[in-house]
C-alpha cells in the first residue's frame, strides 16, 4: 500500500506564551509592555507612582522588537 503524501511542506510557528502575555499590540503597530514591579512590596510606594504602574510604555530599540516578533509570530493579528 502506498504512503500517504504529505499535504504541505511549510511547519506550524508556535508561539512563545510568555511573550504573548507580556506584549501587546496597537492598532496603529507599535508594541507596548506593562511595568514590572507592580506585584508585591508596594506598601512603602506611595500612590503617585503606583498610578504609574497602569499605563502600558512602548518597547525602544528595534532588536527588541524584532526578537519579540520573532517570538510571537501570530501577535500581528
Amino acid at each position: 500500500m502506498p504512503r500517504k503524501a504529505k499535504a504541505s511542506g511549510k511547519f506550524k510557528l508556535k508561539t512563545h506564551k510568555a511573550t504573548s502575555k507580556r506584549f501587546r499590540l496597537t492598532g496603529s503597530g507599535i508594541l507596548v509592555r506593562t511595568k514590572g514591579g507592580k506585584s508585591h512590596l508596594r506598601r512603602r510606594t506611595s500612590d503617585r507612582t503606583k498610578a504609574l504602574f497602569t499605563e502600558m510604555v512602548a518597547v525602544q530599540g528595534r532588536k527588541f522588537v524584532k526578537r519579540i516578533k520573532r517570538l510571537a509570530p501570530n501577535m500581528e493579528e
